[in-house]
């Protein structure tokens, strides 16, 4: 009797890691952080698109020369996650020029779909504890991410925190800032190899995971699961003409790309990819 007891506790304390299923969507209240008070979430709990007052879209073409066309339709709610799909499939690009040497308009069509959301003009926040859940597609070729940017001024001078990249079978973390030249960053980047990860738990790909950003005025910290990924002092992020980003609020982008500058060669990859969003939490401190 004593070791099924002991066996079913043990499933218990696997399966309920934080109060919750790491395969499931975790539909428990947000927690209490002594220090802090919950200032924006969304669950994800409606049917359908995303909340507009929460979220925009991109469409068509963006950045990276990556190779999905962005389109509302490919961001869906359901059963408590928001579900971003990446499709292999045709869309004309109705801006094709021939002529043309940008990368946007060059291209007839692009032969994949995907969707890019951004809490940009809508919700942006000066520090905090930023919470992300999140099951992500760790196959050739995809290229979640969750990341922040300023409102102002162009990139990237207004910079740029990234919670999570994925790519070349592993995960990023970075910050980056301007240099004083136009399009060209100051990054702070830490990579680690997703089997930096799978070597800790086999399943790790199957699971949902929580990154985590705890942001003051004095330093950026970002935490996978509670392990320290990249940690950076803003002394170190003013650009040369006295501007520090990272003093200035940021707005937040969940997006997962295909192929471009680097997410590599989708060819071989099996499509629909789906990155899964279980909620994302901002807190702020409630006392200095």
């Amino acid at each position: 009797m004593r070791k099924i007891s002991l066996l079913f506790y043990t499933i218990f304390v696997l399966l309920n890691v934080n109060g919750a299923n790491p395969y499931l969507p975790d539909h428990n209240p947000p927690a209490k952080i002594q220090g802090y008070k919950l200032v924006w979430a969304d669950e994800f709990n409606n049917s359908g698109a995303p909340v507009v007052t929460n979220w925009k879209f991109e469409h068509g073409f963006v950045r990276n020369e990556e190779y999905q066309w962005y389109q509302p339709q490919n961001a869906i709610c359901s059963g408590g996650i928001l579900q971003i799909f990446a499709k292999r499939e045709n869309v004309i690009n109705p801006k094709f020029d021939s002529t043309s040497t940008n990368w946007k308009l060059s291209r007839a069509s692009a032969n994949y779909t995907s969707a890019s959301i951004n809490t940009g003009g809508l919700h942006s926040w000066l520090y905090g504890r930023f919470e992300i859940r999140a099951k992500i597609p760790a196959v050739q070729g995809a290229w979640p991410a969750i990341w922040a940017l300023g409102e102002s001024p162009d990139w990237p001078g207004c910079g740029e925190i990234d919670l999570m990249e994925f790519y070349d079978q592993s995960i990023l973390a970075n910050e980056a800032w301007g240099t004083g030249q136009q399009w060209k960053a100051k990054w702070h980047s830490i990579k680690k190899p997703i089997s930096h990860f799978i070597e800790k738990d086999a399943d790790w790909i199957k699971k949902f995971h929580i990154w985590r950003m705890d942001w003051n005025a004095d330093a950026i910290q970002i935490y996978i699961d509670d392990e320290l990924i990249n940690q950076i002092s803003l002394s170190e992020t003013t650009d040369p003409n006295g501007y520090n980003p990272f003093h200035h609020p940021q707005y937040l982008l969940l997006n997962l790309a295909i192929g471009g500058q680097r997410g590599g060669n989708p060819d071989n990859t099996a499509f629909p990819l789906i990155y899964c969003i279980d909620y994302v939490r901002v807190y702020q401190k409630t006392t200095n």
